[in-house]
């Protein structure tokens, strides 16, 4: 039977938890200045971080050394064969082996050079060029996946550190109650099981606090990926917020239309397919100079020992050779390369229109998330915490006048603690759709040069 003459420093303490863990929904002026200000400086901090990231990322050094490999192949390519030395002897009599007695034996010295076919040299270093942009994206499109990669693990750190926060100061408020309610248990005024689920709050919360610290250095660890060990060893604790500057990504977002192929376009991913389109058109001209002759020059010089007929010396001999081949049988070769090339033209381009159709849902799905986590967010906003907040004054007012139980006490501000964190996962939620918006819009602020690559030993 619980008694009705409480401690009023109980009623006291009950009071301040609906005072200070959950505010009223109106906020000051000043403090949305403050909130404003801790944004943009969480963004400019967090933009730091990821171009540190770019800076030494590996994977772009990569990718970039890989485009400047296919352009120096492109000039290679696009290069003249070596001439061949031809040299050798001729018409040597296999009875006596002499140089000096037939003036047919000659020893001859001769160059042959091979030239390509129509324009394919030309051709060929537009295809290695062409294909050397394709990799030069890939370096861009690396920089969007580690950006919104460190962006949402930044944002899971600051919902974890945020969730701490509400949970530390629930949990020193339930053991101000808890060492209230053992006083008043001590003089016979609680019983015994309202100390012990205050007792089990309070451990449950420390539970949680624990969860909560190691999730945080889980992620801190999961951003060394990027950032590099030494940054890991000098920022043991790192403070992040969920909630980023996202200006420039509204700028970028037309809700109007469904169709957002223009901004599309722009990706680094579909540039990507429109040179693999390019460089299939020009693997099609190739073909088509496989129709062309190609030709060779080959030029002797002969010198002989022997004497003519005359009994005087042998003129030396010099010949010159033009060849060519001739594509007369086209069937099984050059038309079937050239189909080829026509056939993956085709196909670069249904990857094209395949590659926005899916990029064009998902920027379509994500603003749905978006606009639903807006609203959800506006009901947590005006309904949900003031109604939980409510809640708990009401349950206070009847624990003091003996209409309700300490369990209802402890219920109201569990709820209303879950209510405050899943408000911070959606606020979490709805600032991640914002950065796989930005990865797929172009929507990051970071500025970064490109990659570095070591000198090259001689």
């Amino acid at each position: 039977m619980k008694i009705v003459n409480i401690d009023t420093r109980l009623v006291t303490v009950a009071v301040s938890i609906a005072v200070v863990l959950y505010p009223s929904v109106s906020v000051s002026a000043e403090a949305k200045v403050r909130s404003v200000a801790e944004v943009t400086n969480a963004t400019t901090q967090l933009n730091q971080l990821i171009e540190h990231a770019l800076t030494q990322d590996s994977s772009r050094k990569q990718y970039f050394a890989q485009s400047q490999a296919m352009r120096e192949t492109g000039v290679a390519s696009a290069t003249l064969m070596d001439p061949k030395l031809k040299v050798g002897f001729g018409g040597l009599p296999v009875d006596s082996f002499e140089f000096d007695e037939d003036p047919m034996t000659n020893i001859s010295v001769g160059l042959m050079q091979q030239f390509e076919r129509g324009s394919s040299l030309d051709l060929q270093q537009k295809k290695a060029n062409q294909q050397a942009d394709g990799a030069a994206f890939q370096v861009e499109t690396r920089e969007r996946e580690v950006a919104n990669n460190i962006t949402q693990l930044w944002l899971e750190l600051g919902y974890q550190q945020t969730a701490y926060a509400i949970l530390q100061e629930n949990r020193t408020l339930m053991k101000e109650m808890e060492r209230f309610i053992q006083t008043n248990y001590s003089i016979g005024k609680s019983e015994a099981q309202d100390l012990l689920n205050a007792q089990l709050q309070v451990t449950k919360l420390d539970e949680k606090l624990q969860a909560n610290a190691q999730m945080q250095r889980r992620i801190i660890t999961q951003l060394s990926e990027w950032l590099g060990s030494d940054w890991l060893n000098a920022n043991q604790s790192v403070r992040a917020i969920n909630q980023l500057d996202w200006s420039t990504l509204d700028q970028l977002v037309n809700t109007d239309t469904t169709k957002h192929y223009q901004q599309l376009l722009q990706h680094p991913m579909v540039k990507m397919a429109d040179v693999s389109i390019s460089a299939n058109q020009t693997q099609v001209e190739l073909a088509e100079e496989s129709y062309s002759p190609q030709f060779g020059v080959e030029v002797m010089y002969a010198y002989r020992q022997a004497e003519n007929m005359r009994g005087e010396p042998a003129s030396d001999l010099v010949s010159a050779y033009l060849t060519m081949d001739i594509p007369l049988f086209t069937g099984n070769r050059q038309d079937k390369n050239l189909a080829s090339a026509q056939y993956q033209v085709g196909a670069a381009k249904s990857q094209k229109d395949t590659l926005l159709a899916q990029m064009n849902a998902k920027v379509n799905a994500l603003l749905v998330d978006r606009s639903n986590l807006e609203q959800r967010l506006e009901r947590y906003q005006s309904t949900l915490l003031p109604q939980a907040s409510a809640r708990i004054k009401a349950v206070e007012r009847g624990y003091q006048n003996n209409t309700a139980q300490f369990n209802d006490v402890i219920t109201a501000t569990t709820d209303e603690l879950a209510i405050q964190l899943e408000q911070q996962r959606l606020t979490t939620d709805l600032n991640i759709v914002n950065s796989n918006l930005a990865a797929l819009l172009g929507g990051f602020d970071y500025q970064v040069d490109k990659p570095q690559l070591d000198e090259i030993e001689e």
